[in-house]
């Protein structure tokens, strides 16, 4: 079950539910992913509303391996994700939500 106080989310993926959390490694992994520079790159790029399949990807993979989950982003993008398209973007934007704040 997810720590909210610890940024943590609990996500249904692959049809079981699973923990995802953006740890400081998580972050490191999706700067240098996503070429974003820092921290503050990458909160401007998530609060812009633009965000990509790959970003979303991204964004899920990091954090499921920060929530302690052994998968590959190729592995995730294979899974389910319960409400499709829609459904990964509302994990997503909740986990950043989660990570950063009210303004992401």
């Amino acid at each position: 079950m997810a720590i909210t106080q610890r940024g943590e989310i609990d996500a249904v993926i692959g049809g079981e539910t699973v923990t995802l959390c953006l740890t400081l490694g998580a972050l490191a992994e999706l700067e240098s992913r996503l070429q974003a520079g820092d921290l503050v790159g990458l909160a401007e790029r998530f609060a812009s509303g633009r965000v990509s399949a790959r970003d979303l990807t991204a964004i899920l993979g990091a954090g499921l391996r920060g929530g302690g989950n052994a998968m590959t982003d190729d592995d995730l993008a294979r899974l389910a994700i319960e409400g499709g398209l829609k459904g990964a973007a509302e994990i997503a934007a909740r986990l950043l939500k989660a990570t950063f704040g009210e303004a992401a």
